[in-house]
């Protein structure tokens, strides 16, 4: 052993100290590596920066950047939404489905990627079912870890030993030659983090719970008696209402009817439009109506106006949150407006916003408020679009908006351009799925669409990146090749040959598990894989056995990245997001990668026999 291998295990030893105890950031360290590595000559300064010209540091950095895109138009939260609706708020069903969501697409794309994708939708969820990150990231990176395991191009390992097959001249593996061993390992994966939520932490719960204290829309609903007032309705062709002018109308005054907003058919799609004094109906338009009057007659007013009842889903609109926004507002002290109705105001000319709800002293009052004077203390809650509650906020001449409920998080910036970021997302993929476009190019490619329909803005991309995990992927880089140079990995190597070359086939596979999962704590599971493959194959000879068992389990291996936070960037994702500390991974990692390796030592001899 070489001075200079002792130097580099030395600095890799106090690099894994400190990344367990904490005391040091994670990317200091990682600069502080590289730093190492110049001042003692082990590596030159292009090696020791090698790090941020690799592309997969680019794709992680595009696809930080595709996620915000996700979460600024409102996919993330609907994909949260939906998770939420078919787990029915229950913890273990969320767990369930996501690791086998997560497990599903990453058989056919990078897993890298979904775990991008899926962060701000497992944050969506924690959100919404009031839980910590900290109880569903773990499973979603390692449910993108044994996503490799899957299908032949699910990781890069799979390719790199199945080309090494190819070279030696055997068969490759079948597209799904690894799905078997993958299919286990994902339910065994499944009922692990189930049995092991307990040890995640949750003291981000407490930390978050302070966000819920804020009212939501069943809190104002109720607080404001609006339950039972909502109503949606269609336009029929032919109804009085097309081509008029809301203002012309006088639906409130002769019906008690408030024209919310309306849904309106734009480029095969429904969205929620805005409305004003000035507005005019179209056929089949669908009217959001507060009925603030309960003496009319609804079958009346429809038969009137020629207008069809739809189908309501939520309470008061609470499933057009996305959309329609609430907020309670009053009247500073010196408001010109004190005294004036909301009629005389034209608030909703004034400020596109309906006023539906007016507190006094308290209490609520009943009945239409439209010509009710407003008093100093009122408390009135207003309705419509998000951006222009936003707006009011901005108008301190008169008003001051007391709560924007919780809802109001959730609101995505860019909801309209929803679609726009699906087609970007799908785009992606299918680019990713075929070969003539490196994954990064095509990571670039989908970010730039996302600009372009404004789906993101460059501000938000530049802070939706996670660079802490940037640094400490770019500063650990260099320890693969500073290893390679002082000739530690053909040490490690030869002692795997002398450990189990002559004690069976059983015991070469788990050395050949043991050695990729060690080597893969330091280096990148491709890199791995590269190292391991030949030596595998060359062991599967000197033995006299057939060499598929052997190169599988070192793409298994290579996968079974679980042990720290730094052995795959799968990992490196979750640390910031989840809260989770290097011991974390530890804790949590080591069990489940002997279990994967003692059903990978059953399974693969059964599925490739010697």
């Amino acid at each position: 052993m070489t001075n200079e291998l002792i130097w580099v295990l030395s600095l890799l030893a106090i690099a894994v100290v400190l990344f367990a105890t904490g005391k040091v950031r994670m990317d200091a360290v990682a600069l502080l590596v590289i730093i190492a590595f110049v001042l003692s000559g082990t590596l030159t300064l292009p090696e020791a920066l090698s790090g941020f010209s690799d592309p997969n540091v680019i794709l992680i950095a595009a696809l930080f950047v595709i996620g915000d895109g996700l979460v600024r138009t409102g996919v993330a939260t609907t994909m949260g939404a939906w998770l939420v609706n078919v787990a029915d708020n229950s913890e273990v069903k969320m767990l369930v489905y996501l690791m086998l969501t997560v497990a599903g697409l990453g058989a056919f794309m990078s897993s890298t990627g979904v775990v991008a994708i899926f962060i701000p939708v497992v944050l969506s969820v924690c959100a919404r079912m009031k839980t910590a990150p900290s109880r569903l990231m773990m499973p979603l990176s390692f449910a993108g870890l044994i996503s490799g395991m899957m299908t032949l191009v699910a990781t890069p390992p799979n390719l790199v030993i199945n080309s090494e097959l190819l070279r030696e001249g055997l068969d490759g593996f079948g597209f799904f030659s690894v799905t078997p061993i993958g299919l286990v390992v994902l339910v065994l994966g499944i009922f692990y983090m189930l049995l092991m939520r307990s040890v995640l932490k949750s003291d981000t719960a407490d930390s978050a719970s302070v966000g819920w204290k804020r009212s939501s829309f069943r809190d104002l609903i109720k607080a404001y008696h609006l339950t039972g007032r909502a109503r949606r309705l269609a336009i029929r062709p032919g109804s009085p209402l097309i081509g008029q002018r809301l203002d012309a109308l006088k639906l409130r005054e002769n019906y008690g009817a408030n024209i919310i907003g309306v849904e309106r058919w734009r480029r095969f799609r429904r969205v929620i439009v805005n409305v004003n004094g000035v507005s005019e109906f179209r056929a089949r338009d669908v009217l959001l109506i507060d009925m603030s009057s309960a003496e009319v007659d609804l079958r009346q007013f429809c038969g009137e106006q020629m207008l069809e009842p739809m189908v309501l889903r939520g309470e008061y609109f609470s499933d057009q949150a996305l959309d329609v926004g609430m907020a309670e507002v009053t009247l500073i002290p010196d408001s010109e407006l004190i005294g004036k109705s909301v009629r005389e105001i034209g608030f909703r000319r004034r400020f596109g916003l309906n006023v539906v709800g007016l507190k006094r002293g308290g209490e609520a009052l009943d009945g239409s408020i439209v010509d009710e004077p407003l008093r100093l203390g009122d408390v009135f809650l207003v309705i419509g679009n998000w951006k222009l509650i936003s707006q009011l906020t901005q108008a301190e001449r008169d008003f001051v908006v007391l709560n924007m409920p919780i809802e109001e998080s959730d609101a995505p910036p860019a909801h309209s351009q929803a679609p726009h970021a699906i087609f970007c997302l799908v785009l992606m993929v299918a680019l990713m799925l075929t070969d003539d476009i490196p994954n990064p190019i095509a990571a670039i490619i989908a970010c730039l669409l996302m600009g372009k329909f404004r789906c993101i803005d460059a501000e938000s991309a530049w802070r939706s990146i996670h660079w802490p995990s940037i640094i400490l992927i770019v500063g650990m880089m260099p320890f693969a090749l500073a290893l390679q140079k002082t000739g530690g990995v053909d040490l490690a190597v030869q002692g795997l040959m002398e450990v189990g070359g002559g004690k069976g086939p059983y015991i070469m596979l788990i050395c050949l598990f043991v050695m990729c999962a060690t080597i893969g704590l330091f280096i990148s599971n491709t890199a791995t894989a590269v190292l391991m493959a030949p030596i595998a194959l060359a062991a599967a000879k000197s033995m006299g056995v057939s060499p598929y068992p052997f190169a599988m389990m070192v793409a298994m291996a290579a996968s079974a990245a679980f042990m720290t936070p730094v052995s795959s960037p799968v990992n490196t994702l979750v640390l910031g997001p989840g809260n989770y500390t290097f011991s974390d991974f530890v804790k949590i990692g080591v069990p489940f990668t002997l279990l994967v390796m003692v059903v990978c030592v059953m399974l693969i001899p059964v599925l490739f026999p010697f």
